[in-house]
């Protein structure tokens, strides 16, 4: 143990890094994927189990430090690092269990996705999560949780059975349908607010090994035919498929893309299959004789791999910005606003990709968890500014900003999909949640968090 803060960490066995460790501990410590975050936090306490968790929250509580949580430090914000805080790093808790019997996966709060996948997927079962492998496992949950297979199973949150929760006084508890029943709601969609997710457990379901994936793209000068294509496609796609689009994108610089199209400008949709071949095939046939793509690909691949098909256009250390909104439906309004601004951008690596939520995400109540938005047929869109260069990160934060008013009179409103906010102020997190689901959060965050330690996040204030 090092860097010591006031003293020794009673109880602590992991080690605590400040900047008065040789470099480049401390640097390396601090660093998280968004590369436009230069947070300097007071100390890191890198814990290896949910007992120095509960040392390092008494540690800061006494010492009147600010608390962040470190899980995959994938949030755009930087939150996990906030400056002069003491972050609980839980990298060094990142086991996966799996029983294959009770087809129940048991997932450390730091793990990544692509440790959860790997663990689940040599006994050929999963859980829902999310589309880039690098992604923390728990803050991904901790929002809600969505990806390729919240059609078919829901939300990463609607397969949690229960958690090992680090609470803000230091107590350790299970939170589950039968334990803690109010905070197994709240922990359900109300982000890091409550505490300290040490071990989620997840539900699992035969998927794979092998899936079936076919991308399909069109250029800008296509755009409107293209989006209502994709619309129309979505509208119809029947069980056992997945989709997403890449509006705005730039081809990739791949072997499967003719050389001469490689970065050019465009619109892609991926569309996923869980089934048979010839099955996601018949799919992709009738969209590419609908409106014949610039080039496409179809190929049968592991979900694994499928699982980490977009990791290199969200690469560590990129610089990066975001805002999001819900649309409940892809209007022709909607998709002219779609195609104005995709034109418009500076960075080739900026684009909105779009999330369909339906299927089994709408057969949960809206009030059965704390998920921030509502369980009907929905587009989660989201304006990603991603960045090799600080010029156009500038550019680029602007144009996510232009883009994002401009579609707002078409969306459900200023509240969005929490785990997509950078600037949460109080007025957007409410809108997302709602008045009434806000008020019994906060409520919830008056018995667990009164102090309201865990504030570094989309917050939910603890009711008066």
């Amino acid at each position: 143990m090092s860097g010591h803060i006031g003293g020794t960490y009673p109880n602590f066995s992991g080690r605590v890094v400040t900047e008065a460790d040789p470099d480049p501990d401390y640097d390396s410590v601090r660093m998280v994927w968004n590369g436009a975050i230069d947070h300097r936090p007071a100390a890191v306490a890198q814990c290896q189990n949910a007992q120095d968790v509960a040392a390092a929250l008494i540690a800061a509580r006494i010492r009147g430090l600010d608390v962040s949580v470190r899980g995959g430090g994938h949030n755009f914000a930087g939150n996990a690092v906030w400056p002069d805080a003491l972050t609980v790093d839980l990298r060094a808790m990142s086991a996966v269990r799996v029983d294959p019997v009770t087809r129940t996966a048991y997932c450390q709060g730091g793990a990544l996705l692509s440790d959860l996948d790997t663990a689940t997927q040599n006994l050929g079962l999963a859980v829902p999560a999310g589309t880039v492998s690098h992604t923390g496992v728990g803050g991904l949950t901790l929002g809600g949780g969505f990806g390729w297979l919240t059609r078919e199973h829901g939300l990463s949150i609607d397969n949690l059975r229960s958690a090992e929760v680090v609470l803000a006084d230091g107590r350790i508890v299970e939170a589950c349908a039968d334990s803690h029943p109010d905070l197994y709601w709240a922990i359900r969609g109300g982000g890091g607010n409550f505490g300290v997710v040490t071990e989620f457990r997840f539900d699992l379901h035969p998927v794979g090994p092998i899936v079936q994936v076919g991308l399909l793209f069109w250029p800008l000068s296509q755009g409107t035919e293209a989006l209502r294509t994709m619309r129309e496609t979505l509208e119809s796609l029947p069980a056992g498929f997945a989709a997403m689009l890449g509006i705005g994108m730039n081809a990739p610089p791949a072997p499967f893309v003719p050389e001469r199209f490689h970065l050019a400008p465009g619109h892609a949709l991926i569309i996923v299959g869980f089934g048979a071949p010839d099955v996601h095939e018949k799919v992709v046939a009738g969209v590419r004789e609908q409106l014949p793509p610039l080039f496409d690909l179809v190929t049968p691949m592991p979900y694994t791999a499928l699982q980490s098909l977009l990791d290199d256009a969200a690469p560590p250390g990129i610089l990066a910005y975001e805002r999001a909104l819900y649309l409940d439906a892809l209007t022709d309004d909607a998709i002219e606003v779609m195609k104005e601004f995709s034109g418009r951008k500076s960075s080739p690596m900026s684009f909105a990709p779009v999330f369909t939520l339906d299927g089994a995400y709408t057969a949960v109540d809206d009030d059965a968890t704390a998920f921030s938005g509502l369980r009907r047929p929905t587009y989660a869109v989201n304006f990603a500014c991603i960045a090799p260069a600080p010029e156009l990160l500038a550019a680029d934060i602007e144009w996510v900003k232009e883009y994002w008013q401009a579609l707002l009179p078409f969306s459900r409103g200023a509240g969005s999909y929490v785990n997509f906010m950078v600037e949460p102020d109080q007025e957007r997190v409410v809108a997302a949640y709602g008045a009434d689901k806000y008020r019994r959060l906060a409520a919830i965050k008056r018995e667990y968090d009164p102090e309201n330690l865990f504030r570094h996040n989309a917050n939910i204030k603890p009711a008066a």
